[in-house]
């Protein structure tokens, strides 16, 4: 078995289910899986796969929801399983779509992909269990796909733009996220608190991978990353990342100390 067709056969299925048993199923043979990094795949039409629910509307339009009821714990929950279906997708478009790397690149996507479908379960048993609703049921938009399908051609800003940037925003947004559930205190409250914990740490490892590969592919290329990074912050107009910022998590996740300092250092990208 090939791996790079297994996750492009897996990003192209739509229903959850049978999603996340696609991936499910090279957890066990992960690590002696067959890899041809040079073989060129073709994209099909109507990447990714995914179901018609949850219906797509624009960041803006997306309601604000207070944690302290239960239809907004429940919304919030809901856009944290979003994020982590979408993870799933990205984690498998990172290793058909990109041929010539080093077989380690792709068994730390396929690394992600896993974790990530993992994280999807959870967060969709809690709304089950707890709110009696499904992924689906709320509203969500798209603003993680549409970088990876602006990187789609060029890997360097695809691991500087999706993993580095987007993902990275959880690592901060967490703490945040489960101080205010931890002030409701509500048995759905705590039991969710109790999984961002997991996801918070396996995260860090994921914008590792993506700082990692990142930096390696600077280095391939001639590349100095902090620079190189600002070019395409203003190139793909990636969002300007605002504070509070999770600097031991970040630290942790591979970046450099001259990075942190850039963080609240840079202007603003142009929106």
């Amino acid at each position: 078995m090939d791996l790079r067709p297994l996750a492009l056969a897996a990003l192209c299925e739509a229903d959850v289910e049978r999603k996340l048993a696609l991936v499910a199923a090279l957890q066990a043979p992960a690590a002696t899986l067959y890899i041809a990094p040079e073989t060129a795949l073709e994209a099909p039409p109507g990447l990714p796969g995914r179901p018609l629910r949850p219906p797509l509307i624009d960041p803006a339009r997306v309601p604000q929801r207070s944690v302290h009821t239960r239809e907004g714990r429940a919304a919030l929950v809901h856009a944290i399983c979003h994020i982590e279906f979408n993870a799933i997708n990205l984690a498998l478009d990172a290793i058909w779509r990109f041929a010539g790397m080093p077989e380690a690149y792709y068994r730390d996507w396929l690394r992600v992909a896993i974790e990530e479908s993992h994280h999807f379960s959870l967060l969709h048993a809690h709304l089950q269990t707890h709110h009696q609703l499904r992924y689906g049921d709320f509203e969500a938009h798209d603003g993680l796909w549409a970088m990876c399908e602006k990187t789609r051609d060029d890997l360097t800003a695809r691991m500087a733009l999706v993993p580095r940037t987007l993902e990275a925003r959880g690592l901060d947004a967490t703490p945040l996220i489960q101080r205010k559930l931890r002030a409701v205190a509500t048995p759905d409250a705590l039991a969710a608190c109790d999984i961002l914990d997991l996801i918070l740490r396996e995260e860090i490892g994921h914008v590792a991978i993506g700082n990692h590969w990142y930096r390696w592919l600077c280095a391939r290329q001639g590349l100095e990353p902090l620079a190189h990074y600002r070019r395409l912050t203003r190139q793909h107009r990636a969002p300007r990342l605002r504070g509070p910022f999770n600097t031991e998590a970040r630290r942790q996740a591979g970046f450099s100390d001259d990075e942190l300092r850039a963080l609240s250092a840079d202007p603003p990208t142009p929106s």
